[in-house]
């Protein structure tokens, strides 16, 4: 790299400012003499040069803002005269650069500095890096000149050689900006000089490039719309010579619009709403955008099936075999819809098929755990009634504009899910199911669960708006399903507009013909395998039900017959099996592991959980259908700490105060009930509901606690077959709880024998299948006394001393 060499004479010059203007070596330009400073500046050199060979020397420094550059240039005049416009002016041709130092003083009036003259040379042979940018600037200067069209400049940029002089070259660049020049300018070695030259002009062909395309896309995109519009005016050209060479009236598309709004079978408000829209199109231009937005509409309202109805299937025998085929229980339901089909049917012969402008929809809210076949439910319904099926999945759904459509003064507005579920059903009475009407949220966008009460109220429904149509809809022929997991999250006034049907669960003995009849032909069929390959044995079918999988749907037996045919279908593969194939329950641990969910009463009795004193079997509800419920309670020791409650397991508020009214219970009537109670005034208690990550709450399992803690004072084990559910008072009395069928189909699939149960919850036996009850012996008790006698095992020894806590 070359340095500044101190061999160079230190210079006196004149200097000469250039405002708006930078002068690199090897330039030439011409200066006018009617500027005081450039005047003034020449006046001083050729004073100066008199006394001194050569051409009168001067320093031209740019002026940025007022501010001198660090590096000028060395200049010499070459010619002094008249410009072309005929004022004075001088030819001056830059020599090399020179660092400025201090102010001096000289002859005349302009300003004198010293300054030291900047070695610019560059060793030969050019050194690799240098050489590849002389290439690449010239290259780069060649391609920019030939843009421009100025040939003959290219061949003088290919003659130079040096590299200071073909970077100062870039001088001339017009598309420089100052600043860009004083770098140029101030930068001292060659090499770099260049290298910044060559990125400056790199950066200016990329922006040239991209500014080329953008005009070419421009002028395309014109030329185009130019194309199609005289393309369009040829073609309406073309419409009217053949219109008037077939004797035919000029038209235009609104005409068109007019025609098959008249000739469609529309409502009469629709079809008054509807001219005038078409009104309005006329009247608009072809470039309005509002012509674009009634088409729209005029196709949307053209599409949908305003007086199209499928004739249901009045065969109450047929639909309720189709019903029984397809789903196995779900008793409710099918009775629900086999009554509304009979009704229809009456109301039918009897013509009273519209009442008030209303028709007999119907609005069920099918609510159950996941698996249970809500979803799948609402298509075999259609089936039933021979109607179209559409489902709406409002899962997520957070907009009201989803349920009631968008304002058509929106870009690109479009109707609601409910007349788009008509729209697609292309009837006016289909069933539409309303999947997953629990997970609809809120946000600032609307309250969906708000905009679907008019739609699922069957008085008003029939005069059904949708912000997109503004006309009325009539939805009061329609069935809507509506399904949730959860019935406290739906809003209390949507939930009064809708009957409510609850599917909580399956028995053991469905869950066998489900999988038999249902999900094993179908997934034989994902499998690859045939029906005469493989073949389930009943006690198989019945183990997998029971024992690998606890759920109060199919959902995960399915993955279990699933996997058991998938790994029959690779054993056979890899020829370690023969087919055909019956699967025993024998044969169940070796294809698929061992059993998940073991019942109590099967397992040693060491190992029950039951089998200390202080843990009762309670049973709840969760989102995912009834479970059983363990509860654990322990004494601490009296030197450890004060006495009091500790309770744990991620308990409610409302769970927290049961297990205190537990404990005052036991503290006030413990004597009658032979318990020592005075380890309650003297230990701390502390009751524990395993599975801690789970919330829980509600008051049902005041009755479990109290028994745990009975258990404990008592020194007597909680029968292992006995669960029970019910809120305890202070006096000892049982109260009604809720989710009994629940409950009990929880007990079923886990072992359970015996449950205990509010007496005023006997009404709820109804509900529980017959085949559950047979198998379950249900006591149903009023005082926490009578739970006592029952739950608790005979005391086999004296009562024993209460174990401390650990």
């Amino acid at each position: 790299m070359a340095a500044e060499s101190a061999a160079f004479t230190p210079l006196t010059l004149p200097v000469l400012p250039l405002d708006d203007e930078v002068v690199l070596p090897g330039m030439v330009v011409p200066l006018d003499l009617s500027d005081s400073e450039v005047r003034a500046a020449v006046e001083a050199a050729q004073a100066a040069a008199r006394s001194e060979p050569g051409k009168p020397r001067v320093l031209l420094v740019p002026r940025v803002d007022g501010t001198y550059a660090r590096t000028g240039v060395l200049g010499t005049i070459e010619q002094v005269g008249r410009l072309a416009d005929g004022d004075p002016g001088a030819l001056i041709r830059g020599r090399g650069r020179v660092r400025i130092g201090a102010g001096t003083t000289g002859p005349g009036a302009a300003l004198w500095v010293e300054g030291t003259q900047v070695d610019e040379t560059v060793p030969e042979p050019l050194p690799g890096q240098a050489a590849e940018l002389v290439t690449e600037y010239k290259a780069l200067a060649t391609a920019w000149l030939r843009k421009r069209g100025a040939w003959q400049v290219v061949d003088r940029v290919q003659a130079i050689d040096g590299v200071s002089a073909l970077a100062d070259n870039s001088g001339y660049s017009p598309f420089l900006t100052i600043e860009q020049k004083v770098e140029l300018l101030e930068t001292a070695d060659p090499v770099a000089r260049l290298k910044l030259a060559t990125q400056q002009l790199r950066d200016h062909l990329a922006e040239q490039d991209v500014a080329e395309t953008i005009a070419k896309d421009v002028q395309e995109g014109v030329d185009k719309q130019q194309r199609d519009f005289l393309l369009r005016r040829q073609l309406e050209a073309v419409r009217k010579e053949l219109r008037e060479l077939n004797g035919e009236k000029e038209g235009e598309e609104s005409d068109d619009y007019r025609t098959r709004v008249e000739a469609a079978d529309l409502p009469e408000q629709v079809r008054e709403a509807a001219l005038k829209e078409v009104d309005k199109l006329e009247r608009s231009s072809d470039q309005s955008p509002e012509g674009s937005w009634i088409r729209t509409w005029l196709d949307t309202v053209l599409e949908l099936p305003w007086n199209t109805r499928t004739e249901d299937a009045y065969d109450i025998r047929g639909a309720q075999a189709v019903l029984d085929a397809e789903h196995a229980g779900l008793e409710d339901v099918k009775e629900r819809i086999t009554e509304y089909l009979a009704v229809r049917k009456r109301r039918g012969d009897r013509g009273l098929g519209v009442v008030g402008g209303r028709r007999g929809g119907a609005v069920l809210a099918l609510v159950g755990p996941p698996g249970v076949g809500k979803t799948s439910l609402g298509e075999s319904v259609a089936h039933a009634m021979g109607r179209k099926f559409v489902r709406v999945a409002l899962g997520g759904v957070r907009d009201e504009a989803e349920i009631r459509g968008h304002r058509r003064t929106y870009v690109g507005a479009l109707p609601g899910r409910i007349v788009r579920a008509i729209k697609e059903a292309g009837s006016m009475n289909p069933v539409v199911l309303l999947d997953e009407i629990d997970k609809v949220g809120s946000d600032f966008r609307g309250d969906p669960a708000a905009a679907l009460l008019e739609v699922l109220d069957p008085a008003q429904n029939h005069t059904f708006r949708d912000h997109y149509l503004e006309v009325e809809l009539d939805l009061s022929d329609v069935v809507f399903l509506a399904t949730a997991n959860v019935l406290e999250a739906i809003p209390e006034a949507l939930l009064d507009r809708m009957e409510l049907v609850r599917l909580d669960g399956y028995t053991e003995d469905e869950k066998v013909v489900i999988a038999r009849d249902h999900l094993l032909p179908r997934q034989l069929e994902r499998a690859g395998l045939g029906a005469d390959e493989v073949t389930l044995a009943e006690g198989a079918l019945r183990k997998l039900a029971g024992e690998y999988t606890r759920e109060a749907g199919v959902r995960t037996l399915e993955r279990s017959v699933a996997r058991l045919l998938r790994k029959v279908a690779a054993q056979h593969e890899l020829g370690q099996r023969e087919l055909p194939f019956t699967v025993t329950e024998a044969d169940l641990r070796g294809l698929i592991g061992r059993p998940h969910h073991v019942p109590e009463s099967a397992q040693d009795p060491a190992e029950r959980r039951t089998a200390v004193p202080g843990v009762a079997t309670g049973l709840a509800v969760t989102g995912a259908g009834g479970d059983v419920l363990y509860v654990e309670a322990s004494l601490a020791d009296p030197e450890t700490g004060a006495a009091g409650l500790t309770l744990t397991g991620q308990l409610g508020d409302v769970m927290k105060e049961s297990a205190q009214i537990a404990l005052s219970f036991l503290r006030s009537h413990g004597a009658e009930l032979e318990l020592p109670v005075g380890d309650l005034k003297d230990r701390g208690a502390h009751i524990h509901f395993p599975a801690g990550a789970v919330p829980k709450d509600g008051p049902s399992a005041g009755v479990t606690m109290t028994t745990a803690l009975a258990s404990l004072l008592s020194g007597r084990l909680v029968r292992t077959d006995v669960a029970m559910t019910g809120e305890v008072s202070l006096t000892g009395r049982v109260l009604p709880i809720g989710g009994v069928k629940q409950k009990l189909l929880a007990a079923h699939r886990a072992g359970i024998t015996t449950v205990i149960i509010p007496k005023r919850n006997e009404p709820d036996l109804d509900d529980v299948p017959a085949e559950v009850l047979e198998k379950l012996d249900v006591h149903a008790v009023t005082d926490v006394r009578q739970v006592l006698e029952l739950a608790l095992a005979p005391a086999e020894a004296p009562a024993r001393e209460v174990p401390a806590a650990a």
